[in-house]
């Protein structure tokens, strides 16, 4: 694993670009950019335009490392190039930000009030790629809707599962089981899934880390012992469905939790604005998340 990336992602004033929307929801993601479904045909037609939107994003000036400290890609943007150069290595290279990878296929279907991840077959391939086109780590994410203990133990059991192939590739895990902010019991679910981290947790070996991306909880603070305990390199959360401006608010009352925030990154952001006016408007939204990431 690449020290100065290590270092980076451990310390760095920032938060990460989750650029990693992937088949089932590119369509909606290029409809918030202001390309309808009618502009395209197919899915290659639509995965070209989804990489000329990322490629639009990572390239602009107010795409840096003073704010953004990591980046989350989809499968095949890690495979594309930007400006004749592999993403990993144009996002670490040109603008000094951590690539990873966004490797799960998806979400099972509903049981014991959980979405666990979908079959990986092809996981160990992929992360091979990964290695060589130089990700630092990885994201997987699966989805807590009800306070089901046995449900939520099985979330978190298959999270680390699938982390421990990823840390045996070399590569940094991101664990991801959001809990639905729409969920009646958050808190509850909260806190029956806290309980099955620090487990999870506590059970690896001694100087293996891994990172955690979750919901922004009910409860100002509420994942504290996760930031401080000495197996995970950074907690970072995701927007959720939260409008940017309120996930910011909440997030900037959980010290030490950073944004990976993907929909609230790019809101506002449009294919139909000139080049000033896209730029602007993500120096505005990557300026705030920085500001609550860092309070």
């Amino acid at each position: 694993m690449n020290e100065e990336m290590t270092r980076q992602i451990r310390a760095g004033k920032g938060f990460i670009a989750a650029l990693d929307q992937s088949g089932g929801s590119t369509p909606k993601a290029l409809g918030l950019y202001g390309i309808d479904e009618s502009q395209y045909s197919g899915e290659e037609e639509m995965f070209d335009l989804v990489h000329e939107m990322r490629t639009r994003i990572i390239t602009s000036p107010s795409f840096t490392s003073d704010h953004i400290i990591g980046a989350i890609l989809f499968e095949q943007t890690m495979d594309r190039e930007i400006e004749g150069m592999p993403t990993g290595d144009y996002l670490w290279q040109k603008k000094g930000v951590v690539p990873f990878l966004k490797i799960d296929k998806g979400l099972a279907d509903l049981d014991q009030g959980v979405q666990l991840m979908k079959p990986m077959p092809d996981l160990a391939d992929l992360l091979r790629r990964g290695v060589e086109k130089h990700m630092f780590g990885t994201k997987e994410r699966s989805v807590i809707k009800e306070n089901d203990a046995a449900g939520i133990a099985k979330v978190v059991a298959q999270q680390f599962e699938v982390g421990r192939q990823v840390l045996d590739a070399g590569l940094m895990p991101i664990l991801e089981p959001e809990v639905d902010i729409h969920a009646s019991d958050r808190a509850a679910i909260e806190e029956t899934l806290k309980r099955e981290l620090l487990a999870g947790l506590d059970a690896l070996p001694e100087g293996e880390q891994v990172m955690l991306k979750l919901t922004i909880p009910e409860q100002d603070g509420f994942y504290g012992d996760l930031v401080a305990h000495p197996k995970v390199l950074r907690v970072v959360a995701l927007s959720g469905g939260f409008a940017r401006d309120e996930a910011n608010e909440r997030l900037a009352r959980n010290p030490g939790v950073i944004a990976s925030f993907s929909r609230a990154l790019s809101e506002g952001l449009s294919a139909q604005q000139s080049q000033e006016e896209f730029d602007a408007t993500l120096a505005d939204a990557a300026s705030k998340i920085h500001a609550a990431s860092v309070a």
